[in-house]
């Protein structure tokens, strides 16, 4: 069970992502039925902690908290290079975080869960457990992570990313999803759903980072396929064929197709097939409907065309999701 969770922060911590981890994990929300958790922040290292914006933070250096965490979150922090200088280098930080690296290793042999948030990949990394793993972190530092670690296996597409129990999230925002996406797991889907409605934000966000990647937008007359992508969502039972959604939208197929890719980082069949993806867990976890009634309403057509699609998003196969996002969490 999820039940101890802990924050090690290093120099130059980013307060946004400690935020995140607070806010998901830091309230009691006992009055709504929800779980609280026994949530502590800590010093990774035996000096004061400082945010990039000059002020401090007063937290104990006790890494031995650490040993009976369920959950450890890595926020990002100035244990990694930055082009501009602004950040302190791994290297200079090398002999004071070994303490940390070696608690998290010992964390993840255990089986507690180990999460980073941005570029707190970097210290998952410098503790090796992401060797063999597939990871993320913010697309604008993806390819030096890849190049520090090259064991590890970097994907700059995704918001984030879990390999067995060791879990790395993109820039900033992407926290937020990474935090909701481990209470998911652990917790099933009515808590998690709970904790986002609290935090006003939506309990999951489809897509990847290549539609936050900076991309400079082709001139153009016509509005934003907005409105066109909010109908597609709302009939994703239909023939949405290329030829079908440009012509709702009056513009060529190629146009169209050129369009769809400037505005969402992807084609149209892909961000379909991605949205009937989500269309079908929700159904997967809030209804009784077979697998075939379930593929066919979402658009798939098929049982097996949708379980394709969705091993190749969610990595587990529809009937596993079910397994584990409708069992309920057993109390302690």
């Amino acid at each position: 069970m999820l039940k101890r969770v802990v924050v090690p922060l290093l120099p130059l911590t980013e307060q946004f992502e400690l935020g995140v981890a607070c806010e998901v994990f830091g309230f009691d929300r006992s009055d709504e039925g929800l779980p609280t958790y026994d949530f502590s922040i800590i010093a990774g290292v035996a000096e004061p902690i400082r945010t990039r914006f000059g002020f401090t933070i007063d937290v104990p250096h006790d890494l031995s908290q650490l040993d009976e965490a369920d959950l450890i979150v890595v926020p990002a922090g100035g244990t990694y290079p930055s082009e501009d200088g602004s950040y302190l280098c791994t290297s200079e930080y090398d002999a004071s975080i070994e303490p940390l690296l070696v608690k998290l290793r010992a964390a993840v042999a255990r089986g507690a869960s180990v999460a980073s948030l941005c570029n707190g990949a970097f210290v998952l990394g410098k503790a090796g457990l992401l060797d063999g793993r597939r990871c993320t972190t913010h697309w604008r530092t993806s390819a030096r992570l890849a190049a520090e670690y090259p064991l590890a296996e970097v994907d700059r597409d995704v918001l984030y990313v879990g390999d067995g129990n060791v879990f790395t999230s993109a820039g900033t925002a992407a926290g937020i999803d990474l935090c909701l996406h481990i209470v998911r797991k652990e917790q099933g889907s009515k808590v998690a759903n709970g904790i986002a409605r609290r935090m006003v934000v939506p309990p999951h966000r489809d897509g990847g980072q290549a539609q936050f990647v900076t991309t400079p937008l082709p001139t153009t007359e016509t509005e934003t396929l907005a409105p066109l992508l909010d109908w597609m969502t709302e009939n994703l039972g239909d023939d949405l064929s290329v030829q079908k959604l440009s012509a709702r939208v009056n513009m060529s197929a190629r146009t169209f197709a050129r369009r769809f890719q400037a505005e969402t980082g992807t084609t149209p069949a892909r961000w379909l097939n991605d949205q009937r993806v989500l269309a079908a867990q929700h159904l997967l976890e809030d209804s009784d409907l077979s697998i075939d009634v379930i593929s066919e309403r979402v658009g798939f057509g098929n049982a097996a065309v949708m379980r394709q699609h969705f091993v190749r998003v969610r990595c587990t196969t529809p009937n596993s999701y079910r397994r584990t996002f409708r069992a309920s969490p057993q109390p302690a």
